[in-house]
């Protein structure tokens, strides 16, 4: 072969080459890179459709497509439509809009929480209820089976299904229930640690606590709630084998004693030495030297050992001590 002809090919195959580099490189500009927030994954999940139309309905889709970290527990199809069934809505539309917004943010914690390091207890949402302005609500955690969220879907809650799908801007974990805004009563059923409060406040010959404390009526509601402990301690003291033998009229007056109405009083409201008009009518004194603690109306003191469990009728603090008004 001639130098000339050899010349010629070379020249021809710098050509190709170049000219296929080019069009790789066009090809790699004309790209979109498929996004990969929170709100991406959602609109590329099938089974999370109604979420991304409910997300665009509420005008919280760039919220979780944008920058930060979030954790969302994400409702399923099923999920949605049960509850759109459960509250008389036929379809999304139906929802009041405002409603929606916050029953989504209900649903979406700040940072990333993996499965690794959810643990049981309590953490804040992004939704507000009606009681309070600026303390956002509570959603209980209970690890004992699974990953429980207030209560489960009895209890207007749910439990992750499937979890840790990571997002750039956070992680998803799949429920099987919407968790609608929590009440006084949702929080105190779902933690076990209230369980005998619960007893006693549904008993049969008692007011129907459940009901009050789940309404709007005379709410806000701040509640001092005791403990499992705090019950089995007043049983001793007062000498009784069980729940049941405690009088229906001091059972009744020592539950109020326990709840003030019309009032979302939070941990940073408390002053010392503050006098407290409960929904029975009583009054017990609060604390704040050394650790808030309350002296009821006999001189007995209890601890304030957990504050801010937020509602959105009310707010919930946890007590380990049953007080008891004059009686």
């Amino acid at each position: 072969m001639k130098l000339q002809d050899i010349f010629k090919q070379a020249l021809l195959l710098v050509f190709f080459a170049v000219t296929l580099n080019s069009c790789s490189s066009d090809d790699d500009n004309n790209m979109v890179n498929e996004g990969n927030s929170i709100a991406d994954i959602a609109a590329k999940t099938e089974n999370l459709s109604i979420l991304t139309q409910a997300l665009t309905k509420a005008d919280l889709t760039l919220t979780l497509d944008g920058s930060g970290e979030f954790t969302v527990f994400a409702p399923t199809n099923a999920a949605f439509t049960a509850f759109l069934q459960a509250k008389g809505f036929a379809t999304l539309d139906d929802v009041p809009t405002p409603v929606l917004k916050e029953i989504l943010l209900n649903h979406v914690i700040s940072g990333e929480v993996t499965s690794s390091s959810i643990s049981t207890g309590y953490v804040k949402t992004l939704a507000k209820g009606s009681a309070s302005a600026e303390n956002t609500l509570s959603m209980y955690i209970n690890t004992a089976q699974g990953v429980v969220l207030n209560g489960g879907t009895a209890n207007g809650g749910a439990m992750v299904t499937s979890a840790d799908i990571m997002a750039d801007n956070g992680v998803i974990h799949i429920v099987n229930g919407v968790i609608d805004l929590p009440t006084i009563v949702t929080h105190a059923v779902a933690n076990p640690d209230f369980s005998i409060l619960v007893q006693a406040l549904t008993r049969n010959d008692q007011p129907d606590f459940a009901g009050i404390l789940s309404g709007t009526e005379n709410s806000p509601f701040t509640v001092f709630a005791p403990n499992n402990t705090a019950f089995v301690s007043l049983l001793a003291e007062l000498e009784l084998t069980g729940l049941s033998d405690i009088p229906q009229a001091v059972l009744e007056n020592t539950l109020k004693y326990h709840v003030v109405v019309n009032n979302n009083v939070l941990s940073t409201d408390l002053t010392n030495n503050m006098e407290v008009t409960t929904f029975q009518g009583d009054t017990f004194t609060v604390n704040l030297n050394g650790g808030a603690t309350i002296t009821d109306a006999n001189n007995r003191t209890s601890t304030i050992i957990a504050t801010d469990v937020q509602a959105s009728n009310g707010v919930i603090h946890a007590i380990n001590t049953v007080i008891l008004p004059s009686l």
